[in-house]
């Protein structure tokens, strides 16, 4: 009776060994980038419980987000202050922030995120 073999064959590892290093590769360019808006969500969301939020002015609204961005460790340059806007209809506010983050990948190959958060200023949370 002959031994079935087992186990992966030299090509099929350094195969194997390559996709899983592809996704390894993409997961170390974006994780960096979500942590970073995950960062960002926080930020907007603390802002719900700022006293008075809602009557604030955006030029005020976006220097307590800067600050708070500051100590979530965003990149200032990451969200630009035109992509920060202030949405008044019938008595509530809404704060949107949206922007584009664009990764090297490889060679000339970019990754292209985009992020677009809308939170409600009169406290009832996130609208998207």
């Amino acid at each position: 009776m002959k031994q079935s073999q087992r186990g992966i064959t030299f090509i099929g590892f350094i195969i194997l060994l390559c996709v899983v290093g592809f996704f390894a590769y993409c997961a170390m360019k974006l994780v960096p980038v979500y942590t970073e808006y995950m960062g960002i969500v926080k930020s907007m969301n603390q802002l719900i419980d700022e006293p008075g939020i809602g009557s604030k002015e955006i030029g005020e609204i976006r220097q307590m987000l800067n600050t708070k961005f500051s100590i979530q460790y965003v990149d200032e340059t990451t969200v630009p202050p035109q992509n920060i806007q202030l949405k008044r209809q019938s008595g509530a506010a809404s704060l949107r922030l949206f922007y584009d983050k664009r990764v090297d990948f490889i060679y000339n190959v970019d990754l292209l995120v985009s992020f677009d958060k809308t939170v409600n200023l009169s406290g009832t949370g996130p609208t998207n």
